[in-house]
């Protein structure tokens, strides 16, 4: 394996700002829950208090979506690039899918309804092209 070529392969990029959306995700959620108060949030979180700031719900719920599908779109990546066949249509589908997730965000943060469906229905699609790159 060309490991200077896999390094350099859109699906290993797209993977690394996959990491730079994951912290965005995780820090909005977190300073959201502001009004739980900082020795809360600092705290084991043994209450299970839910801040009543609907942002944070948001932006909670934004997030376990995005978990939901990350595990499969970084399983693509790393197989399409430790199975030679990085690029193309596969790359194409981890930047669809990326572009989707960056869209979703904001949309699902301003409770925008139906766009924020086509959002995850394309970064779905984006998905579904990587894996038919893997399996052609």
């Amino acid at each position: 394996m060309d490991f200077a070529a896999a390094a350099a392969s859109s699906e290993v990029t797209v993977l690394a700002w996959s990491v730079v959306l994951l912290l965005v995700q995780v820090m909005a959620q977190a300073l959201a829950t502001y009004d739980l108060g900082p020795w809360y949030l600092a705290g084991p979180r043994d209450e299970g208090r839910v801040s009543k700031n609907v942002l944070a719900g948001r932006l909670d719920r934004a997030l376990k979506n995005l978990l939901e599908t990350y595990p499969a779109f970084v399983a693509l990546a790393l197989a399409l690039v430790v199975t030679g066949k990085a690029g193309g249509l596969g790359a194409t589908g981890a930047w669809i899918w990326l572009a989707a997730r960056v869209v979703y965000l904001p949309l699902y943060a301003a409770g925008v309804p139906g766009l924020r469906t086509v959002a995850w229905i394309v970064s779905i699609v984006g998905l579904v092209l990587m894996l038919f790159q893997l399996v052609a």
